[in-house]
């Protein structure tokens, strides 16, 4: 006999002794007198409620066994009114553990503060006739069906407005759960009662809650062990242990009742959203950094990061904080089991980058610690804001000048030029044309990655989550133009005719004489413009910066391109410098294209509405006079 068939015996043997040695009292009715009249279905109490009881039903329920009067003891002689609800001391004979637990939760405390909506013993386990226990499915406590058991009230606002339940549709939002989906499978995952207990429900704000703030971890950790296992030796978990009441537990990263998977998109804890809405909730807190010593501005070095970049764009694929700092395990950086400690970085980085960091030390990840490459990228930043906003805004202010000069002294009708004379041939103007087609389309979709929230790149970044369109675009773009510059480089080692242009196109003092000209005559002065011969001091500064620009974007895109051969080959700090040299470049050359190329093509008075030499390789008569003077054009 095993030792659940011996108890059982012994339990049967108790019942039977009880019903021996009991007492007979003659006027109490047997169960079939009172099913004479509670047996018939339409049989109801003075107040019209319903007193019919399925005599077959509660033969079969656990309570069959006991006589009426054993729980209605009211009911031992003849009655004409309506017996009250059965107490709870009655069922305390039986079941004194629950009945207990109930009176030191907040149902019991209610009820007994005479709150009539305080769920009694009935309204969780039904009908107490017919009740059945807890491990079968038909219960109306068994796992699979206690959510809505608990809706009846929980659901209903007028008991949550009523008594101020801070806590708004928490069973609504527990059934968009991942637990509850499971229990809708037929599978056993938590319910109600596994995280709030059965009987003793406590409020969150009673210490001795199981969720409480301090308890939520071994409450979780009933079921997900080796989880709290990791979370105690963890920075975090070390630290609520210590008594830091701000420390995360398990409902502030992964939510309460809406527990989510991490594949799930509104999850706290789906990649996109672990660095402002979970990790961010505390890292990016002022507050919380200056209290605990918290390194500042961790989450906005990485939300700038090429990483944060690609995440807010989209690419789900890329490392997040848990990608490197871990899970549940969190430790920090000091430690030598951390994930982010120096000597464990070419192991966590080379998960997604192999062999990251088997040459070089890595170095800074988030660039807050102060080193040679957080300097450099300063420089460079400070450099190329000053180099920007003096070269543009010289751009505009010289524009400006000679848009106003040719308004008020407007040139005059210059000779046809003849049609042999083509200034940009075939080869160039395909080059040409290469380079206006994939320009802008780098620009967009070089900037849809460092402002994706934009809703200018949303239409690109539609598709960033599956199938990484943007870099696709950009590095396809960034093809073509190293094409154009390639077959451009070529061609000037081929062909001396080209070789001689370039010589022309070197700057020289005229054309510091020419420029004091045009701003002499833009203010006012009767200046007349010397011949600039074959290229003007505009198209030299144009074509040098592009050669410039071109070189400088190659060398970095390629950098950040093959990462991985990167970081093998070449410390971290060489990345976060092309990253910065690549983006204020990129800014640089966008304005100027802006600013300087477009108005002399489009703009200028002298060629509006377009300079057409791209497309045919003529270059306008005024053009051509400005250049070589009033004479004949050169041969």
């Amino acid at each position: 006999m095993s030792h659940s068939d011996a108890v059982r015996m012994a339990l049967v043997l108790v019942v039977l002794l009880v019903l021996l040695v009991a007492p007979v009292h003659a006027d109490e009715p047997s169960n079939d007198v009172c099913l004479a009249c509670h047996g018939n279905a339409a049989f109801t109490g003075d107040d019209g409620r319903s007193l019919a009881v399925d005599g077959a039903r509660f033969d079969d329920a656990p309570h069959g066994i006991l006589a009426c009067t054993t729980c209605h003891a009211d009911a031992a002689a003849p009655h004409a009114t309506t017996p009250n609800p059965v107490p709870l001391d009655t069922c305390a004979t039986c079941h004194d553990g629950a009945v207990s637990a109930y009176g030191g939760g907040v149902h019991g405390a209610a009820r007994a503060a005479g709150v009539a909506e305080a769920p009694r013993c009935a309204d969780c386990h039904g009908d107490l006739h017919t009740v059945r226990p807890h491990t079968e499915p038909d219960s109306a406590v068994h796992w699979s069906r206690l959510a809505g058991t608990c809706a009846r009230c929980h659901a209903d606002l007028r008991i949550t407005e009523k008594f101020r339940i801070p806590v708004v549709r928490p069973v609504e939002a527990y059934l968009q759960s991942t637990h509850a989906r499971l229990v809708a499978a037929g599978k056993r995952a938590a319910v109600c009662s596994d995280c709030h207990r059965p009987h003793d429900v406590l409020s969150t704000s009673d210490p001795r809650s199981s969720v409480w703030r301090t308890n939520v971890p071994e409450t979780c950790g009933a079921c997900h062990a080796d989880v709290l296992a990791a979370y105690r030796g963890s920075v975090h978990g070390e630290a609520l242990a210590r008594g830091v009441r701000q420390a995360p537990v398990c409902t502030d990263c992964h939510g309460e009742h809406r527990i989510l998977g991490a594949r799930e998109p509104t999850s706290p804890v789906f990649a996109a959203n672990i660095a402002l809405e979970t990790c961010g909730r505390c890292h990016a807190d002022a507050r919380l950094s200056e209290k605990y010593g918290l390194r500042a501005g961790a989450v906005a070095a990485f939300q700038d990061s090429y990483h944060g970049l690609a995440l807010r764009a989209g690419r789900l694929t890329v490392a997040n904080c848990a990608s490197c700092h871990g899970v549940h395990d969190i430790l920090p950086s000091s430690d030598p089991r951390s994930h982010v400690n120096p000597a464990n970085l070419p192991a966590t980085c080379g998960q997604c980058h192999p062999g990251a960091g088997t040459s070089f030390n890595l170095g800074s990840v988030h660039g807050l610690t102060p080193s040679a490459a957080a300097t450099a990228v300063g420089w460079i930043r400070l450099v190329y804001l000053w180099l920007i906003a003096i070269t543009i805004g010289g751009m505009v202010a010289h524009n400006l000048l000679d848009f106003t000069g040719k308004v008020r002294h407007p040139p005059q009708p210059a000779p046809l030029v003849p049609a042999s004379r083509e200034r940009m041939w075939r080869s160039l103007r395909w080059q040409h044309g290469l380079v206006m087609v994939s320009f802008p389309v780098l620009v967009y979709s070089g900037f849809a990655l460092t402002y994706p929230e934009s809703w200018w790149a949303t239409p690109l970044l539609r598709w960033e989550a599956g199938f990484g369109l943007r870099g696709l675009v950009h590095r396809t773009a960034a093809v073509l133009l190293l094409a154009a510059l390639v077959w451009h480089l070529g061609e000037i080692a081929l062909r001396p005719r080209l070789r001689a242009c370039v010589r022309e196109l070197m700057p020289s003092w005229r054309d510091a004489g020419a420029l004091r000209r045009v701003l002499a005559a833009s203010g006012g002065a009767d200046v007349t413009r010397p011949p600039t011969g074959t290229f003007s001091y505009v198209e030299k500064v144009e074509y040098w910066a592009f050669l410039w620009g071109m070189l400088m974007m190659g060398a970095t895109g390629f950098l950040l391109w093959f990462e991985n051969v990167t970081l093998r080959f070449l410390p971290k700090w060489i990345a976060d410098v092309a990253t910065a040299l690549h983006f204020y470049e990129a800014v640089l050359a966008t304005l100027a294209i802006a600013v300087w190329h477009l108005y002399w093509v489009i703009f200028d008075p002298e060629v509006y509405p377009m300079d057409w030499t791209w497309w045919d390789g003529h270059a306008p008569a005024a053009r051509v006079r400005e250049r070589e003077g009033e004479g004949e054009p050169r041969p």
